[in-house]
């Protein structure tokens, strides 16, 4: 089928959609980028969408694993999220890495498609991933400065301040939940401009919980997810070992 509007989004989890569950869809999960996807599709038959994003991707994977495909398929529309993994590495040359997300950018608008960066989150309020911060911030000066140099568009994370509510995170408390994805998607066509008929997010009401009930919680989520996380790590492992991506293809969502 020809798309005369091609979206392709490329990244890391963030685009993958994990954290929010779906048996339906390829690697389990659906995702803002397939809501956006599936919102563009709907306004317009025209449109086709690819997403090449795999958990657990860093920049240098992103660009060279991603970049080719996603200009193959000649893009009129690119989102792009890389970074996230390198800022948590405990060692990280960040300026040697954005030249290289730099060059990925630079191609993406040189065939002419319009592309959508983002900035990373604000983690102030996290007792564990708070301590990138500084890291973030300065991330987030190269990629505004990226995308002033290349006329690309910013979905500025960083400065939306709904997300500081956790009960928009799932569980493991490092990816949006399927609140956090919903409204993820609808910051997304706003900053494209485009209407949506996404529901806004219902969130749950949280009770208080006593010292011992936030010990106890705080334990279940180092055990499991934080004890795997880390171990990852250590042992050179990926949590998107052996994926591919769930749309290497251009397709209608609807």
């Amino acid at each position: 089928m020809e798309f005369e509007n091609r979206y392709v989004a490329i990244g890391d989890s963030f685009t993958e959609g994990v954290g929010d569950p779906d048996d339906t869809r390829p690697n389990g999960v659906r995702g803002w980028a397939d809501r956006v996807a599936e919102q563009l599709c709907a306004s317009d038959d025209s449109w086709g969408y690819a997403n090449f994003a795999i958990r657990g991707k860093k920049i240098k994977q992103v660009v060279a694993e991603q970049i080719e495909p996603a200009l193959a398929l000649k893009p009129t529309l690119v989102t792009m999220y890389a970074g996230g993994n390198d800022i948590l590495r405990p060692q990280v040359d960040i300026d040697a890495l954005m030249e290289e997300y730099a060059d990925a950018v630079r191609r993406l608008r040189a065939s002419g498609a319009q592309v959508v960066l983002f900035t990373g989150f604000d983690s102030s309020a996290s007792s564990v991933f708070g301590k990138t911060r500084g890291r973030t911030a300065i991330y987030n000066e190269f990629v505004r400065e990226v995308a002033e140099e290349t006329g690309s568009v910013i979905a500025d994370y960083w400065r939306w301040r709904e997300f500081r509510d956790w009960r928009y995170w799932a569980d493991d408390r490092l990816h949006m939940g399927t609140p956090g994805h919903m409204l993820m998607a609808k910051k997304v066509l706003e900053v494209l401009a485009h209407a949506d008929s996404i529901d806004t997010p219902h969130l749950d009401e949280r009770p208080a919980k006593t010292r011992r009930q936030e010990l106890a919680d705080n334990a279940r989520w180092t055990k499991e997810f934080l004890g795997p996380w880390v171990h990852r790590r250590l042992t050179g492992r990926s949590s998107g070992d052996g994926l591919s991506p769930k749309y290497p293809e251009l397709v209608r969502l609807t």
